[in-house]
């Protein structure tokens, strides 16, 4: 469940609702791509601007249209009840694992967040993964901390927010995390600028943005870097560079809504408001760089 290539597509939406049958149509192209696992409701799933009700109907067709490969669904919330009612949709709905980042108005405390996830696993029945995404969460794990909530029953993954860029810090990084865990959870690498570093630094997994969208070139690289073809692998990433580069100046989720658009995956808009779509000159910019792309991905 947790290694190899976890695909995060886009919830495509606009204010009208949800565009099912596209969201749908993107979820059979990570089946035909046969990706490890797939990821629904993430950050780039825009699960913050959905319903209760709008999340599980996402989740259930993500799950009846995933053809057994595993779906691990976000259950984030900003109060622990909800979290708690989502993690009960998200059993009924047939999910394989769930998706857990501490989201809060106020400014959490180590504590606060740990009896989030202590209270979250004595009712789950599925794995879970601690998602870590300081950016958006604004909270910022210490290891240490990681090590108290991976002791807890069910948790089986830690999705970190990228590793270093040096090779070497990369791999102590993800070493030092390692040996404050217990076996049984694994390390996967989100960021997708970090994959490649993170993944040859022993990371078991790619939490992945662009998975959701170029499935096969993601899994290419995934598996070329986990059975040690770091050379070929980092000749992917490096050929994604361009695409990387736009993740850091305007944000993953606004880029993987443009290509999607751009590539005819979904109708305009994608996003819900107040998020506005890449202003011209970047799409234009997107444009000249998915040529190369989509020749990898029909390669």
């Amino acid at each position: 469940m947790f290694h190899g290539l976890s695909a995060f597509p886009l919830t495509p939406m606009s204010e009208v609702g949800i565009n099912e049958k596209e969201y749908e149509l993107l979820i059979q192209r990570l089946v035909s791509a046969g990706v490890d696992s797939i990821g629904a409701l993430g950050s780039t799933g825009n699960y913050a601007y959905l319903s209760r009700i709008e999340r599980y109907r996402v989740l259930k067709i993500a799950v009846d249209t995933a053809e057994g490969i595993p779906v691990m669904a976000s259950i984030s919330a900003i109060r622990t009840l909800d979290v708690l009612r989502l993690a009960e949709d998200a059993q009924k709905a047939g999910a394989s694992a769930v998706l857990l980042a501490p989201v809060s108005y106020q400014a959490l405390t180590n504590e606060e967040v740990y009896l989030l996830y202590e209270q979250v696993t004595q009712s789950l029945s599925v794995p879970l993964c601690v998602y870590d995404n300081p950016s958006t969460t604004h909270f910022h794990f210490s290891d240490e901390l990681h090590g108290r909530i991976a002791e807890l029953p069910h948790v089986r993954s830690i999705k970190i927010p990228g590793v270093p860029s040096d090779p070497e810090a990369a791999k102590q990084r993800v070493s030092s995390l390692r040996s404050l865990i217990p076996p049984s959870v694994k390390i996967g690498v989100s960021g997708d600028p970090f994959a490649f570093t993170g993944l040859n630094a022993s990371c078991e997994a790619w939490y992945s943005v662009l998975g959701g969208l170029f499935p096969k070139t993601c899994l290419r690289m995934t598996r070329l870097s986990l059975n040690g073809h770091a050379d070929e692998a980092e000749r992917i990433s490096a050929r994604l560079e361009p695409v990387w580069s736009l993740f850091r100046q305007y944000g993953s989720l606004r880029v993987a809504s443009a290509v999607a658009e751009i590539s005819g995956l979904v109708s305009s808009p994608s996003l819900p408001l107040p998020l506005l779509p890449l202003d011209l000159s970047a799409r234009e910019q997107l444009k000249s760089i998915l040529a190369d792309i989509q020749t990898m991905e029909g390669s």
